[in-house]
Formats: C-alpha cells, sequence, structure tokens
C-alpha cells in the first residue's frame, strides 16, 4: 500500500468520528446525562467564567467544536491527498501534524473517552505513522 492510501484511511477515520460526534451532539440524546437532575444543573448553572452562557450550552459548544476539528482534520488530509500529494512529498510537516494531534485526541480518549474512539485514533494515528515512514523510504 502506498502512504497516500494510509493517509486517506487515517484521515477519513477522523471524518467518520467527528462527523458522528457531531451528529450525536445535535440529533440525539447520547450526550444527556443518564441522571435527569444533572441536566437541569447543567442548564440552570453558569461556569465561573461567565455568566453568559450555561454549562449545558458550553457543553454542547465543546462537543460541535471538538467534532468540527476532526472533521476539518480529515477534510483537509483527504482533499491535499487526492488533490495536491506533492505537498506531503516535499515536506512532512503537515503529516508530523497529523501525527500530532492523532496522539493528543490517543491521550484524551484514553484519559476520557471511551473504547470506540480510542481504538478508532489509535487505527489512524498508525496509518500516519506509517505514510510518513513509507515517504521517508
Amino acid at each position: 500500500m502506498t502512504a497516500k492510501i494510509f493517509i486517506f484511511i487515517a484521515s477519513s477515520i477522523f471524518l467518520i468520528l467527528g462527523t458522528i460526534h457531531l451528529v450525536y451532539t445535535f440529533f440525539t440524546n447520547k450526550f444527556l446525562a443518564r441522571d435527569v437532575e444533572t441536566n437541569k444543573k447543567m442548564n440552570a448553572t453558569s461556569p465561573i467564567l461567565t455568566k453568559e452562557t450555561t454549562v449545558w450550552k458550553a457543553w454542547i459548544g465543546f462537543n460541535a467544536s471538538h467534532s468540527i476539528g476532526a472533521m476539518f482534520i480529515g477534510l483537509i488530509n483527504i482533499i491535499l491527498v487526492c488533490q495536491h500529494f506533492e505537498v506531503y512529498q516535499n515536506s512532512f510537516n503537515i503529516l508530523l501534524l497529523d501525527i500530532c494531534a492523532g496522539i493528543f485526541y490517543l491521550f484524551l480518549a484514553k484519559r476520557y473517552w471511551f473504547k470506540i474512539p480510542l481504538v478508532g485514533i489509535l487505527i489512524a494515528t498508525c496509518c500516519f505513522i506509517i505514510a510518513l515512514l513509507l515517504l521517508l523510504k
């Protein structure tokens, strides 16, 4: 397999995970707390930072912006790998940034999330690393 395929696979994983996360954020109840009282308190409480929002609105905003970040990583890499692969061949900086982002997402997944995103991000990050190794040959 070529580096191009590994970058495409890794990027697709980020795009899919980010898209699912965005859909879950706005169109399902998957991010509601199981305890109804917790949801009520999140809606009625402001963070210390500002009274202009609630913990619930911040929670939704953080989840949405997190989704867009993962989708952006996926989309920008898919565009580059399909239309401008020479960017990867001439400079490893973008691929190194992808690997760094993947490692950070792995840290978050291991520490704060659950198995499905952890496995997906692990596979994507490994694909980015393999692509880099193939390009270094």
